[in-house]
């Protein structure tokens, strides 16, 4: 959430940066600001009648003693209208407050300043590619295929059990994805991630604290009866362990790792681009979740791109890194880069993972801090990304290794598949 500060002091300046990410913010911006003139003009009038009150109050003690009953009933009379006024103007204030609250959590954050033009995903700015596209044998199957001819999903049963989005993975499916999660949770703690574990129901606040409620409620599911929702990402539960607290700067960085079941409802998704693995409701992935200060941020966002393009990498899978265009980020990103890895069976590029800085977004609303050397409280900067979700990681890796006389698995992935090869 944008702090009230940086919309009433730059308005033109958000209106002009929004407008990168297609956010037309002119009238809610007007609407705060009018809304926080209300609030200020309100607490002034309550900080001079409550000065006015206490002045005569204190005098009319005195004119009682003196005699001067007139004065000190006109005197009571004009406190108890100051009193009923002020009342007003509390509800005037308190009615404001929660209007500029409710409109701040509306307004997207703003984009990083390297953020390129673009209103969709067909104007991200491909950075750097990387790895092999393999040359498959003649006849070679898409991966819902090959998971069909070697029993590893059963897309039919899951169907049935839950409905379309909700694989059931079997035999060596299964294997291979117990086998990445935790490749990835090893790689991260070698790089210095704690790992988490954490729920996967989160509650109105936890949701709100990371931007995905209001923005993304809708693609979210909902335990109604308890008003629980259960996770997109683990970024929610990890990121939420940090609200309402006061970090030291010697404590920060903060690096952790999860992995969880993610969910999500992605309606209207549908057609031959979402075929099989590409796009489900349910899917594994293993998150890393970042908190540092505001100096180091761009930094810290840099070695996250890099620890997940070393995942690729390790992984043999054809790479690309995309910067993403301001019509394409998120609501709550300042800055993302996507990694997309080459799908040779479907020919297309599949996303396997978003990196984000959020800036003091995430941290406002979740009063995420932490003191200075000078022991001032600032708000820390967040940043999260995946490393990685699952199911396309499988899907490449199903189709670019395959074989006529099986599918192999990269050698990297051996150790925890305990197998060389799917046959």
């Amino acid at each position: 959430m944008l702090t009230l500060k940086v919309i009433t002091e730059n308005r033109d300046k958000v209106v002009r940066e929004l407008a990168k990410k297609y956010f037309e913010a002119g009238e809610i911006v007007d609407r705060i600001i009018a809304l926080d003139v209300v609030r200020r003009t309100s607490q002034t009038a309550l900080d001079a009648n409550l000065t006015e009150q206490n002045r005569l109050s204190k005098s009319i003690g005195g004119w009682m003693k003196e005699g001067r009953k007139a004065e000190a009933e006109a005197a009571r009379a004009r406190v108890a209208g100051i009193k009923e006024e002020s009342k007003s103007l509390e509800t005037a204030k308190s009615n404001a407050e929660k209007e500029i609250q409710e409109l701040l959590m509306q307004v997207p954050n703003l984009p990083h300043a390297s953020v390129p033009e673009g209103k969709g995903a067909e104007e991200n700015v491909c950075e750097e590619t990387g790895g092999v596209v393999p040359i498959l044998p003649a006849g070679a199957l898409p991966h819902w295929e090959l998971a069909k001819r070697y029993d590893l999903i059963d897309f039919e049963a899951g169907v049935k059990i839950t409905g379309a989005g909700f694989p059931v993975y079997k035999g060596y499916g299964a294997r291979l994805q117990r086998a990445l999660i935790n490749f990835f949770l090893d790689r991260a703690r070698e790089a210095g991630y704690v790992e988490v574990e954490p729920p996967y129901l989160v509650n109105v606040d936890s949701g709100y604290g990371t931007g995905n409620l209001p923005d993304k409620e809708g693609q979210m599911y909902h335990a109604g009866l308890d008003n629980l929702y259960l996770i997109p990402t683990a970024e929610v539960p990890v990121t939420n362990l940090y609200r309402d607290v006061i970090l030291n700067e010697s404590e920060l960085p903060v690096k952790h790792v999860a992995y969880s079941a993610c969910f999500r409802r992605e309606a209207g998704s549908y057609g031959k681009d979402v075929r099989g693995l590409n796009r489900l409701h349910q899917f594994n992935k293993v998150e890393i979740v970042c908190i540092d200060t505001p100096e180091r941020s761009g930094e810290t966002l840099c070695a996250m791109v890099g620890y997940v393009q070393s995942l690729v990498e390790q992984l043999a899978l054809p790479w690309r890194r995309l910067r993403l265009c301001g019509g394409d980020m998120s609501f709550t990103s300042a800055l993302t880069f996507d990694f997309e890895v080459f799908s040779a069976a479907q020919q297309r590029w599949l996303e396997v993972s978003s990196v984000s800085n959020f800036e003091s977004y995430q941290t406002n609303r979740l009063k995420c801090r932490y003191r200075d050397e000078n022991r001032k409280t600032q708000l820390c900067h967040t940043l999260n990304g995946s490393a990685l979700a699952l199911p396309r990681i499988v899907a490449a890796l199903l189709e670019n290794n395959q074989t006529e006389d099986g599918i192999l698995i990269p050698p990297a992935l051996i150790p925890y598949t305990g197998f060389t090869a799917i046959r």
